[in-house]
């Protein structure tokens, strides 16, 4: 079995020479620092904000990393620091790639992860593509992390400096490709550091509150959204216990996910938890709480980053969802296309079409998607 250490010397690339760069300044306080961090150094800055939202009549969240607000915002960042700036239309990618599949995974019984799937296909291969086309020799985000090129030859992601922000988990996907061109300024940085780098700065968004949802969902009402925006109805079906017996109807398995508690409306006289869905039979299935601990998990739909495949049993550490502080695991493939991760100890809550993120010490391994 291998412990791998690809990353161990790994430098973080420091380009500099009046390259070109094209930020995406999502309005908040961490991209705008990027950008004036990257001018600082000497990079001819572009600012870009992806136009996202799928009618402007719809409202959106204040805060929204994409919404018309911070459209606003950030055109007046740009003007504090002096830097063309621009909207990209990027809806038909958002909407093919982030809002269908975000709506069908639920439908299918699954937890997705859209923030991983915009950072893929909208926030890099869209806007990198676009920014090439103009000129730009890299692209550029406030994420909390930091892009290490390897003693392999591989580009990898690397823990930020603080674990309290760090954003890893949500960039396992990205390629090589992408990673060569893309810089993340505030990696080194604490989030009281960069806030303190704005005010120093009088830039207008010092100050600005973090986005917490996702963006297309300003109430957080998953379910709702699905049943607002599509012609899908939820079909209620059975609440089963891990036995099999009926123990109650459930609304349409949209509104359930792995581990939940509240708003079940069972009266067991105990707490009681959604251990798995079951699109097929259109069966929610309820136990207890040591039932939602399991050992072993699959994934498919891999990326590899600080290696190039996975060829023998090697250990890791693994995350299971954004918030999950990760465990010491063993990992293997058991096909061409899926791998078994085996966690020393139970992890409560493996939810499929949630991430499974691997760690080699502070660089992203890879990871995949929980099935």
């Amino acid at each position: 079995m291998k412990q791998l250490r690809t990353g161990g010397r790994g430098k973080e690339r420091k380009t500099r020479l009046a390259k070109k760069v094209v930020v995406g300044m999502s309005g908040g306080v961490d991209s705008s620092v990027a950008a004036f961090l990257l001018k600082e150094q000497g990079y001819d800055v572009i600012g870009v904000t992806m136009q996202i939202w799928q009618d402007d009549s719809v409202e959106t969240t204040e805060n929204g990393c994409c919404g018309i607000q911070a459209v606003d915002d950030a055109r007046r960042v740009a003007g504090q620091l002096d830097i063309p700036y621009y909207v990209m239309n990027f809806k038909n990618e958002f909407k093919d790639n982030v809002i269908d599949y975000f709506v069908e995974e639920y439908k299918l019984g699954r937890t997705p992860n859209p923030c991983i799937a915009c950072n893929r296909y909208v926030k890099w291969e869209s806007l990198l593509k676009r920014s090439l086309q103009i000129g730009a020799d890299f692209i550029a985000t406030g994420h909390y992390a930091r892009i290490c090129q390897l003693d392999n030859g591989r580009y990898a992601i690397r823990n930020s400096v603080t674990a309290k922000k760090d954003q890893t988990y949500a960039l396992y996907n990205l390629t090589q490709e992408q990673l060569a061109h893309t810089i993340m300024p505030i990696g080194d940085y604490t989030k009281e550091q960069v806030r303190k780098i704005a005010e120093d700065n009088n830039l207008m968004v010092a100050h600005k509150p973090d986005s917490m949802e996702i963006c297309f969902v300003p109430d957080n009402d998953y379910a709702g959204y699905i049943e607002r925006t599509t012609d899908y109805k939820p079909v209620p079906g059975n609440f089963v216990d891990v036995n099999g017996n009926v123990i109650g109807r459930h609304n349409g398995i949209i509104h359930y996910t792995v581990g939940q508690r509240k708003g079940l409306g069972l009266a067991m006289g105990h707490p009681v938890f959604v251990v798995a869905i079951r699109p097929e039979t259109n069966e929610v299935v309820i136990g207890e709480n040591n039932d939602v601990f399991s050992k072993t998990l699959y994934a498919n739909n891999l990326n590899f980053m600080s290696i190039e495949k996975l060829q023998d049993q090697v250990r890791a550490k693994g995350k299971i969802r954004y918030s999950h502080g990760g465990a010491d695991c063993t990992i293997r493939m058991i096909d061409g296309k899926t791998l078994e991760c085996t966690f020393d100890e139970p992890q409560r809550a493996v939810t499929p079409g949630q991430a499974l993120v691997l760690y080699d010490g502070e660089y992203v391994l890879g990871g995949g998607v929980i099935i």
